[in-house]
């Protein structure tokens, strides 16, 4: 049954990276990449690499997520001024 588990896992880390590579909206390929990252973590979490996993999640899901948006913000504020 893992196996199946870690084949629908990559399945879906696929789709995510397709979706955050092919959409137009910006704040939504970022959420396509935060998903992906936390798929990425519970892959490495079944392949038994919790410490890799805990890093992946925190880092990749979380402060990558928060700087991509805070950047997406920051350039839809300077485009409203022009």
């Amino acid at each position: 049954m893992l196996n199946w588990v870690e084949f629908v896992t990559l399945l879906i880390i696929v789709v995510a990276a397709y979706f955050s590579i092919r959409v137009s909206n910006l704040l939504f390929a970022v959420v396509a990449l935060a998903a992906l990252s936390l798929l990425l973590s519970l892959e490495f979490y079944l392949l038994k690499a919790p410490d890799v996993a805990i890093a992946e999640a925190g880092i990749g899901a979380g402060l990558t997520t928060a700087i991509y948006v805070l950047a997406i913000y920051q350039i839809e504020k300077r485009d409203k001024k022009k």
